[in-house]
């Protein structure tokens, strides 16, 4: 087995967001493993969050190759980049304007399979003389973006010494996105093209669901491996609630159809009905939120208890996870959803702070909270049952009584444990 590591992504110190936690805490971690660790990046990304306190975590032990890269964002007037900053960051407005609409027709059907397509050829030419002295080696692509993975499939192509394995932090075709970005019968073709062609290339899959593993199982013969994402912060070592307001929070993006209406509704009727609620509550949201989603917590009478911290760095939304009575882990209400797992869940369990999640039926952060008892899911539609949990979770505060969470199989979730499971199916490449 080749112990030489070859990482190829997108997001990386010090791009801020959850794009960048998988591959930083898997490269921490593998050197221990005996592994020489490579990973190329971007030289100058256009981030739509940085969070320049990642730079620290980067291992002294991974070399770090930088490529230059050119943002088609870069290229536009500040309007238009303002535009297509707030796509980047994943908020597409639900009545987009005449100009909203012109950049989601290019973002779709003139860059495919994504903006950064682009970086293929620095890339390759970059490469060169990495790949001549060290084959063989593992190579790794983690997408999105999935251009990334077309850089793979060049390098499989005329490498043939290597191994490769595609990492899918969230599907392709059926991202539930590529609905908002209109495209065309030629455009969705050339996707479900590249998409199979990535899938029937590589030496094995990497998925983080199994929704996401049984979907690409039923299109390709080529191996599928589940590694979740995880977390690197120490677990919460505190059982008792926290000191403070009966504090709910959410961190990360909430897009404009990640905007749980009954949520808002059910804690609109708490304040109605539960006399001193308003004297304890306060609502954190840590992240970019859609103005959608600021309009419907207006329109529910919410804005004076809601605290829009904007996009902090990850310590501080550590912290907050910490020092919060409920966490808010909401995904959005539609059948291409339920195979995502964002990363903070396991943060939120690392963090033993209950988690009241929302999403559609048959979601895999429904089996992820029930498995590790670590608070409840509700469908959109549960405004009683929703309502009934968070007041004898407020009744449980005012007792001093809203403990941690049991989150029985937390430690299986930490990155160091993932990385050995991440070290076997490189092994199995080689076998």
């Amino acid at each position: 087995m080749s112990q030489r590591v070859l990482i190829i992504a997108y997001y990386w110190p010090p791009a801020g967001g959850p794009g960048v936690q998988r591959w930083l805490g898997f490269a921490q971690h593998l050197p221990a493993l005996g592994y020489e660790v490579t990973v190329v990046v971007p030289e100058n990304a256009h981030y739509p969050v940085r969070d320049e306190s990642l730079l620290a975590a980067v291992p002294q032990a991974v070399a770090v190759l930088r490529v230059p890269i050119k943002e088609p964002s870069r290229l536009a007037s500040s309007l238009l980049r303002k535009r297509t900053n707030q796509l980047q960051k994943g908020i597409i407005n639900k009545k987009p304007s005449p100009l909203q609409d012109v950049l989601l027709w290019l973002r779709g059907n003139l860059f495919i399979p994504d903006a950064r397509v682009g970086w293929k050829p620095a890339v390759l030419l970059a490469l060169q003389d990495y790949c001549a002295v060290n084959k063989p080696f593992t190579l790794i692509t983690t997408g999105p973006p999935h251009s990334v993975h077309c850089i793979g499939a060049a390098l499989k192509k005329t490498y043939n010494s290597i191994n490769w394995l595609a990492d899918f932090r969230d599907p392709w075709t059926t991202i539930g996105y590529h609905k908002d970005l209109k495209l065309t019968r030629w455009a969705t073709k050339k996707h479900n093209r590249l998409e199979q062609e990535i899938l029937d290339s590589c030496d094995a899959l990497i998925v983080t669901s199994p929704h996401t593993a049984t979907e690409f199982k039923a299109k390709t013969r080529t191996p599928v491996h589940i590694v979740t994402n995880g977390y690197d912060i120490a677990v919460n070592p505190r059982t008792e609630q926290p000191a403070g307001a009966f504090t709910i929070a959410h961190t990360g993006t909430l897009l404009a159809d990640r905007n749980p209406q009954v949520l808002w509704e059910v804690l609109q009727k708490l304040l109605q009905n539960i006399p001193d609620f308003k004297d304890y509550f306060k609502l954190v949201l840590a992240g970019n939120i859609a103005a959608d989603v600021k309009a419907s917590i207006a329109i529910y009478g919410l804005s004076d208890y809601v605290d829009y911290r904007g996009y902090v760095s990850h310590d501080a939304a550590v912290e907050l996870m910490f020092k919060s009575q409920l966490l808010l882990l909401i995904e959005i209400n539609t059948v291409a959803t339920k195979a995502i797992i964002a990363g903070k869940v396991f943060e939120y369990l690392a963090s033993r702070r209950p988690i009241i999640a929302i999403g559609p039926a048959g979601a895999a952060i429904a089996t992820v909270i029930n498995q590790n008892e670590a608070g409840a899911f509700f469908l959109y539609s549960d405004a009683t049952a929703l309502y009934k949990h968070i007041h004898t979770r407020f009744t449980a505060y005012k007792n001093n009584q809203n403990s941690a969470i049991a989150a029985t199989n937390v430690s299986s979730y930490s990155r160091k444990s993932l990385t050995n499971s991440l070290a076997a199916t490189i092994q199995k490449t080689w076998e």
